[in-house]
């Protein structure tokens, strides 16, 4: 069954047999390969098997957990020799001191990580936001989504970071996934590659590693795996077209991570419960045997509830190494975890070659990323160079470029300097947007909308509160009686700062104008106002299914108007 399993599966054929890391930069010469590989080997030899094993393993470092909790980090990283941090929350300054210690103190250099999906920001409040994979999903010119990875790799350069974990590229369709969402690129899987090749280019022609997520797919879920096990019940042919094809066509791209989800997937994988994160099936089985992919595999993070909750620290890093991850990320258990591999090696259970293939992997990749030359950073001024002009410039570019006009059928749209009134719905902020409309936009609250004079025009913001990426996108009944009413004597506009799915069961029919501006920020709103102005172009796509009336791909062209261009 499992024989005819994985036959079924698209199998990339690679020429080259040997296991090496797959990330090289670009213009490498054979010269500096081979310099690498002799890197490698020397380091490799000159580490005891406590160090080798050390290297499988990143730690979280947050500043935000009080100095004993450093210290404990600190013990990890010179006790256990472990391979890498990944850098959680969140002041900037203090995690680039405490990078700069820990890569003088240790005898190979650290990889450092950070989940850095709409930039540092995710983790360093601080940092300038960037768009999330939802609205980059929107844009029609990938080049805007490989500035911005190469912007955001940029940041991480300044930060002494050398692995972003990303682009997700689980393809969202399920409007409920409590965890993807907004993170993922959409809802069809051509889109999510071109977006994710784009902003994994970004980051590696710049030289930070990229890690493609969360394999085999996490996009239709219900379940938060942060909390419990969620389950992909899909069969093979559905699992191929679908949650493993973004993974299949950028196998071969050179991208130089693959996280594995922790996804209980049965069409994968036999054994009962049995996550991904620790399945020798989905991993060596089929991610490296099958689909041939030879860079580096590393676990989502081991403490979230999904697996945490049913298994020991240690425990779960020795299954998740056995079944042919290379790199144990979060670990709860370093001393305990390098035990336990040390113990199912002496068992033979673990081949010790099995060490040599990961280790080897992660030290060339290190070599690779400029590693073995480190130089300290300096934290100061780092919040000003991590969020400044030249951010907001490109990120309000990109919010531009991904504003979707679903209908315009009375050609509402640019506004053309007449007064027109302004009424904004539900929890988020708006006066960004409302000073940027201009001195033509009356603004009027739910409750005054009887005030208005028949016949106007009249935008309807639903601001949704997008602190998080996992904020809940539904319209509350008392926005949507709202937006009812005013649709009865009114010419209305209806724009969006938030979710597409924001609209699954909003009754646009009687709607003449639907603008989406993906999300609620001082950003978006500014692009969102110069757009209706008729100052930009808006030619974004919707990039998911919302409903049978609103499909991927939707979309009208609204071109910039030369008489109120002006900047």
């Amino acid at each position: 069954m499992k024989k005819l399993l994985y036959t079924s599966l698209f199998i990339v054929t690679l020429i080259n047999p040997n296991v090496k890391a797959q990330y090289q930069p670009k213009n490498v010469s054979k010269e500096d390969v081979k310099k690498a590989q002799q890197w490698v080997d020397t380091t490799y030899k000159n580490l005891s098997q406590d160090e080798k094993l050390g290297q499988l393993f990143i730690v979280a470092l947050y500043t935000n957990r009080g100095e004993d909790y450093i210290s404990q980090v600190r013990n990890i990283v010179t006790n256990d020799k472990i391979g890498g941090l990944i850098l959680m929350q969140d002041d900037a300054a203090r995690e680039i001191n405490l990078v700069n210690e820990f890569q003088r103190t240790s005898k190979v250099p650290l990889m450092i990580g950070m989940d850095a999906e709409w930039g540092l920001y995710q983790r360093i409040a601080t940092a300038h936001k960037f768009p999330w994979a939802m609205t980059l999903g929107a844009i029609q010119d990938k080049k805007l989504v490989y500035q911005m990875a190469a912007k955001i790799a940029q940041d991480c350069h300044r930060m002494g970071i050398n692995w972003d974990f990303a682009p997700v590229v689980d393809v969202n369709t399920n409007p409920n996934n409590p965890i993807i969402g907004n993170r993922s690129f959409g809802s069809e899987v051509n889109n999510v590659i071109s977006s994710a090749l784009s902003y994994s280019n970004g980051l590696q022609d710049n030289n930070i590693l990229a890690a493609i997520k969360h394999f085999p797919g996490h996009g239709d879920t219900s379940t938060d795996s942060h909390l419990d096990l969620p389950v992909v019940s899909h069969d093979i042919e559905r699992l191929n077209t679908v949650e493993l094809a973004p993974f299949k066509a950028l196998m071969n791209k050179g991208i130089g991570g693959v996280m594995v989800a922790h996804l209980y997937v049965p069409g994968l994988e036999s054994g009962k419960g049995i996550p991904a994160s620790v399945s020798k099936n989905i991993i060596t089985g089929l991610l490296k045997n099958k689909l041939g992919y030879k860079g580096l595999i590393i676990t989502d993070a081991l403490n979230m509830g999904a697996v945490a909750n049913k298994y020991q620290p240690g425990e779960l890093d020795a299954m998740a190494f056995k079944a042919g991850n290379d790199i144990m990320l979060f670990s709860q258990g370093v001393s305990e975890g390098k035990k336990l591999i040390q113990k199912a090696i002496d068992k033979g259970e673990i081949p010790q070659s099995r060490v040599e293939e990961s280790v080897k992997k992660i030290l060339l990749t290190k070599y690779f990323l400029g590693l073995t030359q480190y130089t300290p950073k300096n934290p100061e001024n780092i919040n000003k160079d991590l969020n400044n002009d030249s951010h907001t410039q490109l990120v309000q570019n990109l919010y531009s470029n991904a504003l979707t006009l679903l209908k315009d059928e009375k050609k509402l749209l640019p506004l053309t300097g007449k007064q027109i009134y302004y009424v904004p719905l539900e929890e988020a902020p708006y006066q960004t947007f409302a000073n940027r409309l201009g001195n033509n936009a009356i603004i009027k609250k739910a409750g005054e909308i009887n005030t208005i004079p028949a016949g106007s025009t009249v935008i309807v913001g639903f601001h949704k509160d997008n602190s998080t990426a996992y904020k809940p996108y539904k319209i509350s009944a008392e926005s949507k009686k709202v937006l009812s009413d005013l649709t009865k004597n009114q010419n209305v506009i209806l724009n969006v700062f938030g979710s597409a799915y924001a609209l699954k069961d909003i009754d646009i029919s009687k709607v003449s104008t639907v603008l989406v501006s993906y999300e609620n920020n001082d950003d978006s709103m500014n692009a969102t106002a110069d757009a209706l102005n008729g100052k930009t172009k808006i030619w974004g796509r919707l990039p998911v299914l919302v409903n049978d009336q609103l499909k991927p791909g939707m979309g009208l062209d609204l071109n910039v108007t030369t008489s109120t261009n002006t900047k």
